[in-house]
């Protein structure tokens, strides 16, 4: 099988010649800019730059998808946040964030935007994902990736006055996440139109590690459930940490996959959410693939295979100073099964 068959192979719950290995979040590496020659700030800003920065997943690691962007902020900026460059300690560039002050309170309103898809950096993504889809064709997969409805409401309110409007005044928060869903679910089904094959939905805010189990359950569930509803393409849900508390209804929102960090108990996962929902994962991104050698990620990888994963990836957004030889260990480890 090729890269796109073995994917979707999986996704239809078929048997494939092996397990597939990619990312649910940015695997982006500074590594890999070398091999292709394009690097950070143009690949967050410019689609040809950005495509070819994708398309190393796939040219030089050997991962059996694609993903697009490599930032959380494209919904947030053009919703009106302001984006601050990333660095890292050593003066490379890194990784975007959303800057402070944000742009509302929760007392003002807020409407969507008509011309959501032509605002910020959104034209780029775009390009970069018609430009894989043209280079790469029907031989690999192109995963999209979006934001949560909780994560973007989060910037264009703060973290802080959002967890307290959660707790006290829920009513005046939910136009944010209105919002926030129509933003994510606009730009996925623009990205679905460009050419991407599958969606991922990152919600880092609806984490038990930011916000009370409870606040996903009554104020979050609903927002994704619609979100995933109007998206036809098969969709990860990728919530960073501990998702035990939550995983049940995370297998609730229409998910086809859930991708899940070392953190979260994948046996747990499975048996509250049954058969029908696929898991991805495997590989601690923050101890493992940044600090160890190829032979510990080895064993982590077949211990979460052991597990009952689907699909091997790392577990969340791979550091950029990640080294090559252990990604490559991934995919050497997805062959043996």
């Amino acid at each position: 099988m090729n890269a796109r068959e073995r994917v979707m192979c999986v996704l239809n719950h078929q048997k494939p010649d092996r397990m597939p290995c990619f990312g649910a979040n940015s695997t982006a590496t500074y590594g890999q800019m070398e091999k292709v020659q394009a690097f950070w700030p143009q690949g967050h800003e410019n689609g040809e730059v950005m495509a070819q920065q994708a398309m190393a997943a796939y040219t030089v690691l050997g991962f059996d998808a694609v993903r697009v962007p490599f930032s959380q902020t494209f919904e947030a900026e053009a919703l009106g946040c302001k984006i601050k460059p990333g660095r890292a300690a050593d003066g490379v560039e890194g990784i975007p964030g959303i800057d402070h002050p944000p742009p509302y309170e929760l007392e003002d309103s807020i409407d969507f935007p008509d011309d959501f898809l032509s605002r910020g950096k959104i034209p780029e993504l775009l390009k970069a994902v018609r430009i894989i889809k043209k280079e790469l064709g029907d031989a690999v997969p192109i995963v999209g990736g979006i934001i949560g409805p909780f994560t973007i409401a989060a910037a264009l309110l703060d973290m802080v006055p959002l967890l307290k409007a959660s707790l006290k005044t829920p009513e005046k928060m939910r136009p944010f996440l209105e919002v926030a869903e129509k933003a994510g679910t606009t730009l996925a089904l623009a990205l679905i139109e460009a050419g991407a094959d599958i969606i991922c939905c990152e919600d880092m805010t609806a984490s038990p590690m930011m916000v009370s189990p409870q606040a996903y359950r009554d104020y979050e569930l609903a927002y994704q459930r619609r979100q995933f509803e109007a998206i036809s393409a098969p969709k990860i849900l990728h919530i960073c940490g501990n998702v035990d508390k939550i995983v049940a209804w995370m297998g609730q929102t229409g998910a086809d996959v859930l991708s899940l960090e070392p953190k979260a108990s994948s046996r747990l996962a499975r048996e509250e959410c049954g058969p029908d929902i696929l898991l991805m994962g495997g590989v601690d991104t923050a101890e493992t693939l940044f600090l160890k050698d190829p032979g510990t990620v080895t064993r982590e990888c077949e211990s979460a295979i052991a597990d009952g994963i689907d699909i091997l990836a790392p577990g969340c957004t791979v550091a950029p100073e990640t080294p090559l030889g252990n990604l490559l260990a991934m995919v050497e480890v997805a062959k043996r099964h």
